[in-house]
C-alpha cells in the first residue's frame, strides 16, 4: 500500500540491498505470519518455527556483524524487516525487539564471550530474545526499577517482577534491567541476561489480555531467588545500565517512527481502495468531497512524516541521531499514526468497527504506540529540555 501521489518516492537509505532484502521480507512476512494471523491471536504468540525459518533467510539481525552470525549490513537492512511488518499489518511477531534491540544491547555492550555465546544463536532464530524493563511500579521512568540482583560469589541472585514484556513467553534470553546497588540511583542500575532454561527461579506468568496486538506475546515475568551466573552481567561491570538503556532508546524510537509511518501508509492505502469501491447517495464514496479531503490531508501527513522519518534514518546510519530527535519522531508519529488511522475508520463507517476488515484491527492495534517506548508526554518531556 502507498500513499498515493508520491509513491513514487523512494527512500534514500533503500540502496539496492535493502530493496532485495525488503522484498524477501514481504513475502516472508505474507505468507509466514499474516497469513496465520488467526492463528496467532488464538494462542496470543507466533510459533518459534517462524523465527527459525526467519533466520534460514537471514530477516534476523541483519545488522549484526557476520562474525557473530548475522547478516553483517547496516541498521537499514534491519529497518526494511520491520517496515515490511508494518506494511503487512503485523504487530505478532517480536523481530523489532529481538533484532532491533537486545541484539545492539549485546553488540554495543557485551562481553566478547556475551557476544559470541548469545547473538550467534539469535542470528540464527534458536534463541528468541525480549529486554525486560517495565515492572508493575515502573515505566517511564527506569530509575526507579525495584528489581534486584545481589551478588552472592560467582552469582547473582534476581528477585523482582516485570510486566509487558514483548516475547515474554517465548523468550529464551532476558536482557533484565536490574538494581544492583538500590542506594545509587540510575548508577545503581545494572543489565543482567538471564537465560530461561538454565535459571532456577525464574518463572513466567501470563500472556496478557491487551485491547490490541492480540497475537503478541505479552507477558509477566517473575524472579524468585533467580540465580544466574556473574558472567551475564552485561558488560561485565555494574551500574553501567542505565547509561546503556538511554542510548539505545533512540534506536528503539527510530523503530517506532518506521513502523508507524508505514502503517499510516497501509492505512490511506487500504481507505483509498474502499473508498473508490464503495456506493453510497448513488455515487461512489470517493466522489465525495469530504472523502478526497480527508484522505488529501491524511496523505500531506504521511509525506512529511516519511520525509521526516528517512532524514532520522540516514542520521542514524551516519552516527548522528540524537535523543531529542528520535523523541520528536516517536511521539510524532505515533500521534499520527493514530489520528489517521482513527479518520480512516470514520471513512468505512459501520465496516470499520468490524474485525474482518483490517483497518479495525488497525485501530486496536495503533493505541498503544503512544504509550510504549516512553510516553509520549515523556518524549515531549525529552524534547523540551532541549529548548
Amino acid at each position: 500500500m502507498n500513499a498515493g501521489a508520491t509513491s513514487s518516492y523512494v527512500s534514500a537509505w533503500k540502496d539496492e540491498s535493502v530493496l532485495a532484502l525488503s522484498e524477501t521480507a514481504d513475502k516472508f512476512v505474507a505468507t509466514e505470519i499474516t497469513a496465520n494471523r488467526e492463528r496467532w491471536e488464538q494462542q496470543q504468540y507466533v510459533d518459534r518455527d517462524v523465527w527459525l525459518k526467519a533466520g534460514e533467510l537471514g530477516l534476523l539481525c541483519c545488522s549484526i556483524p557476520e562474525e557473530y552470525g548475522g547478516g553483517g549490513g547496516s541498521f537499514a537492512h534491519d529497518l526494511a524487516v520491520f517496515e515490511a511488518q508494518a506494511k503487512h499489518g503485523d504487530t505478532a511477531w517480536g523481530a523489532g525487539v529481538h533484532s532491533g534491540i537486545v541484539a545492539h544491547y549485546i553488540l554495543a555492550y557485551g562481553t566478547e564471550e556475551q557476544k559470541l555465546r548469545w547473538l550467534p544463536k539469535m542470528a540464527s532464530g534458536e534463541w528468541i530474545a525480549a529486554v525486560a524493563m517495565t515492572e508493575p511500579g515502573a515505566g517511564s521512568d527506569l530509575k526507579t526499577v525495584r528489581t534486584r540482583a545481589v551478588r552472592e560469589g560467582g552469582e547473582y541472585v534476581i528477585n523482582g517482577s516485570k510486566i509487558f514484556i514483548s516475547n515474554g513467553r517465548m523468550a529464551d534470553l532476558i536482557i533484565t534491567v536490574v538494581k544492583t546497588d538500590p542506594e545509587a540511583g540510575a548508577k545503581g542500575i545494572s543489565l543482567l541476561g538471564v537465560e530461561a532454561d538454565q535459571t532456577e527461579g525464574f518463572i513466567r506468568g501470563r500472556i496478557l489480555d491487551k485491547v490490541g496486538q492480540h497475537g503478541a506475546d505479552t507477558s509477566e515475568l517473575f524472579y524468585e531467588d533467580a540465580r544466574v551466573p556473574v558472567d551475564n552481567l552485561l558488560g561485565g561491570v555494574e551500574g553501567q545500565g542505565f547509561g546503556q538503556l538511554m542510548t539505545q532508546l533512540a534506536q528503539e524510537r527510530l523503530i517506532l517512527g518506521v513502523s508507524s509511518t508505514a502503517s499510516i501508509e497501509r492505512a490511506i492505502g487500504l481507505t483509498t481502495e474502499y473508498a473508490k469501491t464503495r456506493e453510497m447517495f448513488g455515487q461512489r464514496l470517493w466522489d465525495l468531497q469530504n472523502t478526497k479531503f480527508v484522505l488529501a490531508e491524511c496523505a500531506t501527513v504521511a509525506h512529511v512524516q516519511r520525509v521526516f522519518v528517512d532524514s532520522c534514518i540516514q542520521r542514524h546510519l551516519d552516527g548522528f541521531l540524537d535523543g531529542t530527535s528520535a523523541a520528536m519522531l516517536k511521539w510524532w508519529a505515533s500521534e499520527n499514526y493514530v489520528t489517521v488511522v482513527d479518520r480512516c475508520v470514520q471513512i468505512f463507517g459501520g465496516y470499520g468497527y468490524m474485525r474482518e476488515y483490517p483497518i479495525a484491527r488497525m485501530y486496536e492495534d495503533a493505541r498503544i504506540s503512544k504509550v510504549f517506548a516512553g510516553s509520549n508526554e515523556t518524549m515531549k518531556d525529552v524534547v523540551s529540555r532541549s529548548l
